[in-house]
């Protein structure tokens, strides 16, 4: 076997593992298969004949390539909006996934922990994702932000307890059980039925919405019942088609309009009741989901 096809052979062993690192850190669909090409492409023009891991190389070169991206964005101020709704991951509502969604959904990394993460530094983010979710030493991290292994265990500390400060509620276990909620919700909605609404979510239930820059004004934070009750019944069109999904691997719904996706609700159904719905309205991301899995 050549070095070219030994590298790529070892490029496509870990790809999957990248991919998931990438999207953990980003939060982004599209920045993280970004991130993996540009891995390939430093790969191929880097001397890695004294790599002794290529997977932990490769692992490392994609976390700093994430980083910059995050700190890039963050110097730009890309996301100016109150309201971000990480890109969700669709599968089928029978639960069949590839094995690519698999590893993007390992570790219950639902969307509402997505948007707790949003909230973190780079460089926080970077120690916590590498060392809670895929088990990097400090030893290895502490380059990556520039710090001293000490100091990367310390962001990865206080990134712990944000995570944990913003108590992200634990979906209940089964699938099907989500599912009769949110059906329950939809069904109560088409039916103009505000108590049936208000009976199914947690009277602390948070509503997070993400129109973009294309509609500022479908982004919206609604916490309690009532309010979001209310919103989902002046927002609710009898017109439009709304089809089972996981989202997350959760239960949730791509809604489409005319052909064309309008919005992807996850739900985080708690103890029999829904306690947040994240909602992706922004029609440029929608634009780019692939919602082939679904048949659409």
């Amino acid at each position: 076997m050549t070095e070219p096809d030994f590298l790529l052979e070892g490029f496509e062993e870990n790809r999957t593992r990248l991919r998931a690192v990438a999207y953990r850190m980003l939060g982004s669909l599209a920045e993280a298969e970004d991130a993996v090409q540009e891995t390939w492409l430093r790969m191929n023009r880097a001397d890695t004949s004294d790599v002794g891991n290529l997977g932990a190389w490769l692992t490392t070169v994609t976390a700093r390539i994430c980083l910059n991206m995050l700190r890039s964005r963050k110097a730009r101020r890309e996301e100016p909006l109150d309201v971000h709704v990480p890109d969700p991951v669709i599968s089928r509502a029978d639960g069949a996934t590839t094995p690519e969604d698999e590893a993007l959904l390992a570790d219950s990394v639902g969307l509402a922990l997505h948007v707790v993460l949003d909230t973190l530094s780079p460089a926080e983010r970077l120690a916590f994702v590498l060392h809670d979710m895929f088990g990097l030493p400090f030893d290895e991290i502490g380059p990556l932000v520039g710090r001293p292994p000490a100091t990367a265990r310390q962001l990865a500390s206080r990134a712990r307890r944000r995570v944990r400060g913003a108590e992200v509620p634990s979906p209940d276990p089964d699938v099907g059980r989500q599912r009769e909620v949110v059906d329950a919700f939809f069904a109560a909605a088409r039916h103009g039925d505000f108590d049936g609404l208000v009976a199914v979510l947690d009277p602390d239930v948070v509503l997070r919405s993400d129109g973009g820059t294309a509609r500022p004004e479908a982004s919206v934070v609604a916490h309690g019942a009532a309010a979001v009750a209310g919103r989902a019944l002046r927002f609710y069109q009898p017109t439009s088609l709304i089809r089972p999904a996981l989202v997350n691997g959760a239960a949730g719904v791509v809604i489409t309009v005319g052909g064309r996706p309008a919005a992807v609700l996850g739900f985080t159904v708690s103890r029999g009741k829904i306690v947040e719905i994240d909602t992706l309205a922004d029609p440029d991301r929608l634009a780019r989901l692939d919602l082939t899995v679904l048949g659409a």
